[in-house]
């Protein structure tokens, strides 16, 4: 298992080059003096006080930070935020917030996504903004609904789901979008519950100091057209059993009585097994931080619809070069062997001819 140094295996935090401030920053720094309009219940309250909360504990500049949405409930985000921010267009957000990355590495960037947003007409930019690995960080609000629209199934809505979009029940196989962004070489990659505070902000705290793209999957309940999905990993004579909560070098084991375990299976899958019967040696522990990301994408196949197990926490955290680091190193090189450059001499150059007259 490798070491972690500033939120990154074997690497510097992705916030090293953005401005810290010396005046000390309470949640109430981060809040906007716009009226926040969500439906009473939204799990997207929760997610954004947990925000507000945790940031200032970053000692970031808030003129540093800057929060890019597209299109959707979630995408009201940046309206709350008092930092810089960006309503964008449908999809598009991992896209503008690439190119902000890119071309600005003293910022702190943030998408704010929903799954219908990042995986319908989304879904090509967000896989490529992982697989690019650029310094950004994706919270994906997952309520398995479209909800701005009034209540048509999504990307992640379940075989069956009954809406006004599928009034006999949806045909469509739903994304896992955890398995989706293991599958596109995510370098961070979690899950976390829009009810769990502390698990949630953990979790941001640690997707905040990566360097890369990290992508953090958030179950955020929609009270009026999806209420209830998420209830069983909530409720507390339930949730227990059914939730694995993940941490990176400890041995899987969950269950009210941390009587359950996950072991391997002989084909190599894994599978629920009760500790008592298990020799410890054989209980698998979790390596986030191990490059090969097979048993990552294991632990994403446990979900299911029918909730019978849910891992939450941090599936993968694993060290690659990121892509506007690289970009820049290139820009540099070539600046170096060429020069500086003129643009307009550029566009005027080659086969370009000017007209009087």
């Amino acid at each position: 298992m490798s070491e972690v140094l500033n939120g990154s295996p074997n690497g510097r935090s992705g916030l090293s080059l953005v401005p810290k401030t010396d005046v000390k920053q309470t949640a109430k720094d981060f809040k906007s003096d716009q009226e926040v309009r969500w439906c009473p219940g939204c799990g997207d309250y929760a997610i954004l006080a947990a925000v507000q909360s945790f940031l200032p504990e970053l000692g970031l500049r808030r003129e540093n930070i800057c929060f890019v949405s597209g299109i959707g409930c979630s995408s009201r985000f940046p309206y709350y935020m008092n930092t810089y921010g960006f309503h964008s267009i449908h999809g598009r957000a991992p896209a503008i917030a690439t190119g902000l990355a890119a071309s600005r590495p003293d910022l702190s960037v943030w998408v704010v996504t929903g799954d219908g947003d990042a995986l319908s007409i989304g879904g090509n930019h967000l896989i490529h903004a992982l697989r690019r690995n650029v310094n950004l960080k994706i919270l994906l609000f997952n309520n398995r609904i479209y909800g701005l629209t009034k209540g048509q199934y999504s990307p992640t809505s379940e075989v069956g789901k009954i809406t006004k979009s599928t009034p006999m029940g949806s045909l469509d196989t739903p994304f896992n979008p955890i398995s989706l962004a293991l599958g596109a070489e995510g370098t961070f990659v979690a899950r976390t519950i829009d009810s769990d505070r502390k698990h949630l902000q953990s979790v941001l705290r640690a997707a905040a100091e990566h360097k890369g793209t990290a992508l953090v999957e958030i179950y955020q309940n929609c009270p009026i057209f999806n209420d209830g999905a998420f209830d069983p990993l909530k409720e507390p004579g339930v949730r227990d059993d059914i939730t694995i909560r993940l941490e990176h070098g400890e041995p899987i084991i969950f269950g009210a009585e941390r009587d359950k375990c996950l072991r391997r299976t002989p084909t190599g899958g894994l599978e629920v097994a009760s500790v008592a019967d298990v020799d410890p040696a054989q209980i698998v522990v979790h390596d986030a931080h191990h490059p090969d990301p097979s048993l990552a994408f294991a632990l994403s196949r446990l979900d299911s619809p029918a909730f019978r197990h849910t891992p939450i926490g941090i599936f993968r955290q694993v060290q690659r070069p990121a892509y506007d680091e690289q970009m820049r190193a290139q820009v540099e090189q070539a600046i170096e062997r060429e020069g500086p450059g003129d643009l307009a001499a550029l566009l005027a150059s080659g086969d370009t001819w000017r007209i009087d007259g």
